[in-house]
């Protein structure tokens, strides 16, 4: 007899509980194994084993950019590794075959790593659900649960689970440091920026204090080098097998605002204030309808965001490039953390970060407390009245209390 098998979350809210990348909110998954028979409702169900697990689908494909090759090859890569542990939620007693079940509810919880632990790669904080345009490179998840049914019949039933991170908000105090880098071209010129913060979401204003400065030792040069303008930019690298012998990087300009200066170098140096928003898809079609959003994938509003996973890196740079005649242009890039929400909407999460921590307070890894499994045997003397059914006259009937 064929098993019915769904997972259903804690009630009013979703499998997640926590927040992936924050350890003091210690990110899980909640949730029970509902296992009915797929037929009638008293047909009794032949059970062996049943394990859960959260899986994780990596994969690439390199080729898809070019319609052309991608026709010709199919390059695509992909990985499959478990997150976390596989929980064993049921097992029948030694020397049976199988149980004979009415229904379960089996509960269970999955800790999803929290540390960077370092070398030891199942420590790692799992990367967020994500997927590329054309599919250039995506991670998936889902809840596996396995059902053994006799000796041989043994069936996998997946639940897609997306997973989002929440350790680049731009309202963290890490990234709301100002940053400083320099770059010297031709030894006349010095160009320096400086960022007031260097995490940035869909519609963040990032704003750049630019310097350009002549070398002191060489002013006469120096003050002959006309600046003719400056540029500052976003920009996108994909690197594909980061980890592995052929890495290939494609970079993508996502934001670019050119200012003509037309200025020779004065002796103070010149300096200016430059910015632009940060680009955000439209999620929303022409007539302005949001449209359904694919199970295992959440929507954002930025085509991508800092991520590393075992196949694909994604990171983020701001470019500003000085354009100068008598000497040679600069280019500086400055790595920034590009995060999926926006400034207003990385505020409004702390606080129900905090509150997560609070919970996740009382609550232990190790024991995590789970309620007590609900298993209904077909020789129960309460099973059938349990699944609302009771036995008249040999005749199976819906009870009535």
């Amino acid at each position: 007899m064929a098993a019915l098998v769904r997972v259903s979350g804690p009630p009013n809210s979703n499998f997640l509980v926590g927040y992936p990348g924050i350890s003091a909110t210690l990110p899980r998954i909640e949730g029970r194994v509902e296992i009915r028979p797929a037929v009638g409702v008293s047909a009794p169900v032949a059970i062996s084993l049943v394990t859960v697990c959260l899986q994780r689908r990596e994969s690439i494909n390199p080729a898809a950019e070019s319609m052309i090759r991608s026709q010709l090859t199919s390059a695509r890569r992909d990985i499959t590794d478990i997150v976390g542990k596989e929980m064993l939620l049921f097992r029948c007693p030694p020397g049976r075959e199988s149980e004979s079940v009415l229904g379960m509810d089996l509960p269970f919880v999955i800790f999803i790593p929290y540390g960077r632990g370092g070398e030891e790669i199942a420590r790692r904080v799992p990367p967020a659900s994500l997927q590329l345009d054309k599919r250039t490179a995506e991670t998936f998840y889902e809840l596996l649960v396995t059902v053994q049914q006799g000796h041989s019949d043994q069936r996998k039933y997946p639940f897609p689970v997306p997973i989002q991170r929440y350790d680049t908000l731009s309202t963290f105090g890490m990234y709301n440091r100002p940053e400083s880098a320099e770059r010297v071209t031709d030894h006349l010129v010095t160009l320096g920026i400086s960022l007031p913060r260097w995490s940035y979401g869909p519609l963040d204003p990032v704003s750049v204090y630019i310097k350009l400065s002549p070398n002191p030792d060489w002013l006469g040069k120096a003050k002959k080098v006309t600046i003719t303008s400056i540029t500052v930019g976003i920009d996108e690298e994909l690197i594909y097998n980061h980890e592995g012998d052929e890495a290939k990087r494609t970079t993508k300009n996502l934001a670019k605002h050119t200012q003509p200066v037309g200025v020779k170098m004065p002796e103070a140096g010149y300096f200016t204030n430059l910015g632009l928003v940060f680009p955000a898809r439209e999620l929303r079609d022409s007539e302005g309808v949001l449209p359904r959003s694919r199970p295992g994938f959440p929507m954002y509003s930025t085509s991508g965001f800092t991520t590393t996973g075992t196949l694909y890196k994604l990171e983020y740079y701001l470019t500003v490039k000085a354009k100068l005649s008598s000497a040679r242009d600069i280019l500086l890039r400055q790595p920034i953390v590009v995060c999926p929400f926006d400034h207003a909407g990385c505020k409004e999460e702390m606080a129900a970060i905090e509150h997560a921590a609070k919970d996740a307070a009382h609550l232990s890894p190790d024991n995590p407390m789970l309620p007590a499994a609900t298993i209904l045997r077909a020789n129960d003397p309460a099973g059938l009245k349990a699944l609302g059914v009771c036995n008249v006259g040999g005749v199976r009937k819906v009870l009535i209390e």
